[in-house]
């Protein structure tokens, strides 16, 4: 009975997923039929080119946009999920350990000091910015374990704050001397997917395939850290290298997701607590369920985003900052009146 309503559910987000890419891909400052939609994307995939103008909006605009608007909220959620398991921390998500800042600082550094390369067709801001998620993950790391072996859930949360502290004064110095920059960082750290291309799906689908599928085979193990660690560790589990590895996978996927998106907030820190009101704690469920969620929040977030005061396009972060409080205190407000029913 329990395998047969996880399946269900499942399928039944499946579906919603689909309902909501097409959805996002009829809808826009060009409305686009739903019939149309189906015969551009048919001819797509069975190698029958067009080169209409409904073709060019979808599959060269709309299409890239709306697909890693999903893979950067499922990457996002599931992030969150792992690091809230992992940390037994209802706050944590995926920008924990500061690395999220400093994608977003390293892309702030692109834009000011104009460098021109590209890599595989991503921009400049793009690849400067996972350059600066990679190192401040090895700083991070390597501090945290310099400070404490075991990794404390304490010392990584406080490194976290003082990281993101640090990061905050040195990008609020870069806005200083932007000069004519000042609207593209700030449009920029706030998060927006009006840039993307096929090149920025393939970096974030490599990104989610390996370290998605290195997180999922962690959730068993996530289940024992609710015991707490001193008790995980008794039953078996290497805590260290459990969390050294969850927490690396982490910010490397939150990394990638920064420089394709921007600053994105609270899809990790809101859609886990969401979700898991549906599924349970269970990680086994709770984070695939986690990935389809955060797809559809995104995917719904960057449509209201682009839409709302067409054509005058939102920061999508607004976007998420905004629902992700409102639904974050009603959360919140819930749990402390079932505590008080208790």
């Amino acid at each position: 009975m329990k395998h047969a309503r996880t399946f269900g559910f499942v399928l039944a987000a499946l579906c919603l997923t689909s309902l909501t890419v097409m959805l996002c891909l009829c809808v826009g400052s060009v409305p686009i039929a739903f019939q149309d939609t189906v015969d551009v994307l048919r001819s797509a995939l069975t190698g029958a080119a067009r080169d209409d103008t409904l073709a060019m909006i979808l599959l060269r605009r709309r299409l890239p946009r709306v697909l890693c608007a999903a893979l950067i909220g499922a990457s996002l959620s599931l992030s969150g999920a792992v690091m809230q398991g992992l940390l037994r921390n209802a706050l944590a998500d995926g920008s924990t350990l500061g690395v999220s800042s400093g994608a977003s600082l390293g892309a702030a550094v692109a834009i000011v000091t104009g460098v021109s390369f590209r890599l595989g067709g991503l921009a400049d801001t793009t690849v400067v910015a996972i350059l600066f998620a990679g190192l401040s993950l090895a700083g991070v790391l390597g501090i945290a374990y310099a400070l404490d072996h075991s990794l404390s859930t304490q010392t990584i949360i406080l490194l976290g704050v003082v990281f993101g502290m640090l990061v905050s004064a040195l990008l609020t110095l870069l806005i200083t001397f932007s000069g004519e920059k000042l609207r593209s960082i700030t449009f920029w750290t706030l998060g927006s997917l009006a840039s993307v291309n096929d090149a920025s799906v393939r970096l974030l689908l490599g990104a989610l395939v390996p370290l998605g599928g290195l997180l999922l085979a962690h959730a068993d193990i996530l289940d024992l850290f609710a015991l707490g660690e001193s008790r995980a560790a008794r039953l078996g589990v290497r805590v260290r290298r459990v969390k050294a590895v969850c927490m690396a996978s982490v910010c490397a996927l939150c990394g990638v997701c920064v420089s394709v998106g921007g600053g994105i907030g609270f899809v990790g820190l809101v859609t886990p607590h969401m979700v898991r009101l549906v599924v349970g704690p269970s990680h086994r469920r709770l984070l695939p369920a986690c990935a389809l969620g955060g797809a559809i929040f995104l995917m719904l977030c960057d449509l209201a985003a682009r839409t709302l005061f067409s054509p005058r396009e939102l920061p999508i972060g607004v976007i998420t900052s905004i629902i992700g409080a409102v639904v974050f205190v009603a959360l919140y407000a819930r749990r402390g009146r079932q505590h008080e029913d208790a």
